[in-house]
């Protein structure tokens, strides 16, 4: 089968959807083409079940323009292509003596997560579909996904619960992750402090040396100029 199917079709898809929704649902998708069939490997359930509600129809449209005479095909789960090298395992032993070595003596007082509010418990409505989407790839590839990940609504709509759903979901992946969840006051009440007492290289090194960093309310910063900027430097760090 033509390898360049998936390519053909995402790229009519690209002219035909809104750019968040190409790039949400879409992009993320991965394809295995062989003989009469097209595997399309998301990174999610949540995908797969948008896909297949929403998109399915229109893709098996687009295959079978490009397909021919000969059908072909269309099925879509959750998996990922085997394309990277593994880490040799002596590797695991020295990534966690370095991750050891950069924690700083100041730890971060945060808030805990809320067992409650996980992935499994959200209630998915229009008005949030696509910020748990983007959760949860944020979730799958912290740091690179959506880096920072910035979610904006109404009250009671659930920005809070996919705050702790992330931390949760990373955790999950990875026991040792340093998650901070915190309020943004939180987070100037320390900075203040840090600068009371000439500690702010130990605040810069807290913060930075996290693998996620949590903040909730961030509207707080309105007017704090330099609280922004640390911010600013914290998440590009």
């Amino acid at each position: 089968m033509d390898a360049s199917i998936w390519n053909r079709c995402s790229d009519a898809l690209a002219s035909e959807l809104p750019d968040t929704q190409f790039n949400t649902w879409v992009r993320p998708l991965q394809s295995i083409e062989t003989g009469d069939s097209l595997r399309l490997l998301a990174p999610n359930r949540f995908v797969v079940d948008w896909i297949n509600a929403n998109l399915m129809g229109r893709i098996n449209e687009l295959v079978g323009a490009q397909a021919g005479d000969g059908g072909i095909h269309v099925s879509i789960e959750v998996g990922e292509k085997l394309e990277s090298v593994p880490q040799p395992a002596e590797n695991t032993a020295a990534r966690e003596l370095s991750r050891i070595a950069r924690r700083p003596a100041v730890e971060i007082v945060g808030g805990r997560l809320n067992p409650d509010s996980t992935f499994d418990a959200f209630v998915v409505g229009k008005s949030n579909q696509l910020a748990k989407a983007a959760a949860l790839q944020v979730a799958e590839n912290p740091g690179k996904a959506y880096n920072p990940l910035f979610i904006y609504g109404g009250v009671g709509l659930g920005k809070t619960h996919l705050m702790h759903a992330v931390g949760h979901a990373i955790i999950a992946k990875n026991p040792h992750a340093r998650v901070a969840y915190v309020h943004s006051e939180r987070f100037v009440s320390d900075m203040v402090k840090a600068l009371q007492h000439n500690q702010m290289n130990d605040f810069k090194a807290a913060y930075r040396s996290l693998d996620a960093l949590l903040i909730d309310d961030i509207q707080f910063f309105a007017g704090k100029e330099r609280s922004q900027e640390e911010f600013f430097h914290t998440f590009n760090a």
